[in-house]
C-alpha cells in the first residue's frame, strides 16, 4: 500500500441512508459535501479572523515599497527589478494588475495575502486529513488560524503570504503524486508549484529538502517516484531560475542589514516566527504529542519544518545572511499540521475544543496589538495623518518638502503620497529625480536647494520625530539654510513619529 496514502488515514464516516441518497437533489448532495469538507472550516475561520480591521494597521515603509513599485508602467516595474529587489518582482508584477482591478487602498492591496493565508488553511487541513485523519486535519487547520503571525502577513503587501500558500500547496500536491507516481498530470502540478515558489522568494525554495525526505522515505519500494521528483523539482527550479541569478547579483546589497546567525538565533527562532512567545510554546508542545502517530507521517513533517531553517541558518554564515524568520514563514504549515496531530492524540472532543480556546485567549492580544495603528512598525510614523493635515488646510500652489534623512528604510514621502487623495499633487520641492525615473526605490535630491525653490507662497514640511524646531532637524544644512532664509513657519503639528509644519514665505 502506497505510503501516505489517504486510504490508510482518513476516518471513515458511514454511508448516508439508501433512501436519502437517491431521493435528495443532486445540488443538495453537492452542498452537503462541501459543507463536510475537511478544508472549508479552517479556510472560512482564517479569512473571517484575518480580514477583520484589514486596513487599520498603517502601511509601513516594505508595504510602501511594494504600492510605489507596483504603481509604476510594466516598463518601469522590470527596469527597477534588473537593478533591485529582483526576487519580488514576480509580486510586483502581479500586485500591478491586481491593482489595476481592484483599487490601491490598503485593504485591496492586502487582501491577497488574507486570501493567501486561508488558501493555506484549507492545504493544512486536507494535509493533515492525508496523512493523520480528518480530525487531525480539521484541527490543524483550526490552530493555523489562531497563529498569530498568520494575521500579521495577511495584514501585509507583501508575498509571503503566497509563499506560504505556494508552499503548502506543493507539499500536498507532492503527496497526492506520490499516491500515483506514473500520473504525468500529478507531478506537472508539483513543478508548476515549485516553480511558484522560486518565483515569489528564493530562499523557501529550501522546502524542498523537507519534500525529499518523503520521496526518500518512498525509495525502497518505489523508484520511480524519486526519478519524477527529481525530475519536477530541477523544472520548477529551472523556471525560476531567471529570478534567482538575479537574487544572487543583487543579495549583498538588498540584505547587509541581517546579521550573521550565531546559535542564539536559533533558540529565539520560533518565538519569533509564531510572533508570540505563547503561542509558539503552545504550538510546539502540541506538536510533540503527534510522536504517538505515525512515525513515517510525523518524521516526514518534522523535516518540512525544521530542515529549512537549518539549511538556511547554515547558508548564512557565508557572503551574505538570509536568516531572518518573515524569510520562513511557510514553515509554519508544518507545525500546524503536527499541532492537529497531536491534538487530536487526546480522543475527547472536549478536550481538543478547550485547547483550541486556550490557544486563541492566549493568542488574543498579539491579535489585538497587530491590528493598531502602528502595529506593523517598529516605530510609528503617521502618514495617514499627516496626509489629513495637509489635505485639509491645502491651497492651489502649495508645495512639500520631506525629511529623506540618512536612514535607507524611510519613505516618509512614499507614505503621505499613499494616503492623499490621488488627485492632490504637490511638487516635491527638492526632489530631482524621483525612484520612477531612476529605476530605483530611492529617489535623488536636488544638489542646490536654494536654486529649486520657486517662490512657492506656502511650502509643508513633513519631518521625522518631533523636535522644537523641525527647520533643524531632518534636513541637510544647504536645505535648512535654503529653506530658513525665505520661509517663515506658520503652523506646525506633531503627530506620532513625525512633524507636520507650515511654512510661508516673507514679504
Amino acid at each position: 500500500m502506497a505510503l501516505f496514502s489517504p486510504s490508510q488515514t482518513q476516518d471513515r464516516t458511514p454511508p448516508a441512508e439508501g433512501a436519502d441518497v437517491v431521493q435528495a437533489p443532486e445540488a443538495q448532495r453537492a452542498v452537503r459535501g462541501v459543507l463536510r469538507s475537511t478544508w472549508l472550516w479552517p479556510a472560512l475561520a482564517t479569512l473571517l479572523v484575518t480580514i477583520y480591521q484589514i486596513g487599520r494597521p498603517q502601511m509601513w515603509e516594505d508595504e510602501l515599497i511594494s504600492w510605489d513599485v507596483a504603481s509604476r508602467s510594466t516598463e518601469q516595474l522590470f527596469a527597477v527589478v534588473r537593478q533591485v529587489d529582483g526576487v519580488l518582482g514576480t509580486y510586483y508584477l502581479f500586485l500591478h494588475g491586481w491593482m489595476a482591478v481592484f483599487g490601491e487602498s490598503a485593504p485591496a492591496v492586502r487582501m491577497p495575502s488574507a486570501l493567501a493565508m486561508a488558501g493555506t488553511a484549507a492545504c493544512v487541513a486536507l494535509i493533515g486529513q492525508r496523512l493523520f485523519g480528518r480530525r487531525a486535519g480539521l484541527v490543524g487547520g483550526l490552530v493555523f488560524a489562531l497563529i498569530p503571525v498568520v494575521t500579521r502577513y495577511a495584514h501585509e503587501a507583501r508575498p509571503y503570504a503566497l509563499v506560504v500558500l505556494a508552499v503548502a500547496l506543493a507539499t500536498l500536491l507532492l503527496l497526492r503524486a506520490l499516491d500515483n507516481p506514473k500520473s504525468w498530470w500529478r507531478w506537472t502540478g508539483y513543478a508548476l508549484c515549485v516553480g511558484a515558489i522560486g518565483l515569489l522568494h528564493v530562499v523557501a525554495l529550501t522546502a524542498l529538502a523537507g519534500h525529499l525526505v518523503a520521496v526518500l522515505q518512498r525509495l525502497r519500494s518505489e523508484h520511480l517516484a524519486a526519478r519524477r521528483f527529481c525530475l519536477a523539482a530541477m523544472t520548477g527550479v529551472a523556471c525560476a531560475s531567471p529570478v534567482v541569478l538575479l537574487g544572487k547579483e543583487q543579495a549583498t546589497r538588498q540584505l547587509s542589514w541581517i546579521p550573521k546567525p550565531d546559535l542564539w538565533a536559533l533558540v529565539t527562532f520560533l518565538p519569533q516566527l509564531y510572533a508570540s512567545a505563547l503561542a509558539a510554546g503552545t504550538v510546539t508542545v502540541l506538536a510533540v504529542m503527534a510522536w504517538r502517530g505515525r512515525r513515517d507521517a510525523v518524521l516526514f513533517i518534522i523535516a518540512l519544518a525544521a530542515l529549512p531553517p537549518l539549511a538556511v541558518w547554515a547558508l548564512s554564515h557565508g557572503e551574505v545572511s538570509y536568516f531572518f524568520y518573515r524569510y520562513l514563514l511557510f514553515t509554519l504549515p508544518a507545525w500546524a499540521v503536527l499541532a492537529g496531530a497531536g491534538l487530536t492524540a487526546v480522543r475527547s472532543r472536549a478536550a481538543v475544543a478547550g485547547a483550541l480556546m486556550v490557544l486563541a485567549v492566549l493568542t488574543l492580544p498579539d491579535q489585538q496589538g497587530m491590528r493598531k495603528p502602528y502595529g506593523h512598525f517598529w516605530d510609528g510614523l503617521d502618514y495617514a495623518g499627516a496626509a489629513r493635515t495637509i489635505q485639509q488646510a491645502h491651497r492651489p500652489g502649495d508645495a512639500v518638502v520631506y525629511d529623506r534623512g540618512d536612514d535607507a528604510g524611510r519613505r516618509l514621502d512614499v507614505g503621505v503620497r499613499f494616503y492623499l487623495p490621488r488627485d492632490l499633487q504637490l511638487r516635491d520641492v527638492f526632489l530631482s529625480a524621483s525612484a520612477a525615473e531612476r529605476n530605483d526605490l530611492w529617489s535623488a535630491e536636488c544638489p542646490d536647494p536654494a536654486a529649486c525653490l520657486r517662490g512657492e507662497r506656502r511650502i509643508w514640511l513633513v519631518v521625522a520625530g518631533n523636535g522644537p524646531n523641525p527647520l533643524r532637524w531632518g534636513l541637510s544644512r544647504d536645505q535648512a539654510e535654503a529653506l530658513s532664509a525665505r520661509y517663515t513657519v506658520r503652523e506646525t503639528e506633531h503627530l506620532t513619529g513625525l512633524t507636520v509644519t507650515l511654512l510661508q514665505r516673507n514679504p
